[in-house]
C-alpha cells in the first residue's frame, strides 16, 4: 500500500476543484497536501456477542489483538500499555505489493478505539454498536492519500484490498468470539 496509508475511497473535492489533484503550474503535480484527497477503507460485520465483551477484546492489544490479525501484519508489537487507552502498538504491513512500517497510539472515545499512526495521516478507528444479542462492528480507516497518478489508483484500489484485509480481521474476531 502506498507511503501515505493503505487505501479506500476519494474524499470530498478540495483546492484543486475535484477529487483527482490538478496539475499545479507548467504541468507539474500538485503536492500541496490541500490537494490530497482522504481515502477512506471499511468494513462491518455482525458478531454474536454482547457489545461489551467485544469491547473488551478489542482493547487487549497484548494476547487478543494479534489472533485476528492476517499474514499481511508482521513484527507486530506492543510498544507500551497493552489495554486500551494509551496504548502504542507497532507492526509491518505488506499489501498489494506494497509495505510500511506503522507505530499507533490509541485512543478510547465511548464504544470506539481510535489507532493514529505517529508517522503518517492514518487513522484506524473501531467502532462496536448493539446489534440484536450482539454487536456489529466497523474497522474504518482514512489517510491523506498520495496526488498525481499515484493517489489516482491508491484511491481506486486500496480500498478494495483493505476492505477484503479487514473482512478477514472481522471474521476471526467473530470465531474467537462465538460460542
Amino acid at each position: 500500500m502506498p507511503e501515505s496509508g493503505p487505501g479506500a475511497q476519494a474524499g470530498a473535492a478540495g483546492p484543486c476543484r475535484g477529487p483527482v489533484p490538478r496539475a499545479g503550474a507548467a504541468g507539474r503535480p500538485c503536492h500541496n497536501p490541500r490537494c490530497m484527497a482522504t481515502v477512506t477503507a471499511s468494513a462491518t460485520r455482525a458478531v454474536e456477542a454482547p457489545p461489551e465483551r467485544v469491547l473488551e477484546f478489542l482493547r487487549d492489544y497484548r494476547e487478543a489483538r494479534p489472533r485476528i490479525l492476517p499474514e499481511n501484519y508482521s513484527a507486530y508489537r506492543v510498544e507500551s500499555g497493552g489495554h486500551g487507552q494509551g496504548t502504542v502498538i507497532g507492526y509491518h504491513f505488506a499489501a498489494g505489493g506494497r509495505e510500511r512500517d506503522y507505530r499507533l497510539a490509541v485512543e478510547e472515545d465511548g464504544a470506539a478505539l481510535f489507532e493514529r499512526d505517529q508517522l503518517s495521516s492514518f487513522v484506524s478507528r473501531w467502532s462496536v454498536a448493539p446489534d440484536g444479542a450482539g454487536a456489529s462492528v466497523t474497522v474504518e480507516s482514512s489517510w491523506q492519500g498520495a496526488g498525481g497518478i499515484g493517489g489516482v489508483f491508491e484511491r481506486r484500489f486500496a480500498p478494495l484490498g483493505l476492505r477484503r484485509i479487514y473482512g478477514e480481521m472481522l471474521e476471526r474476531l467473530a470465531g474467537e468470539l462465538s460460542g
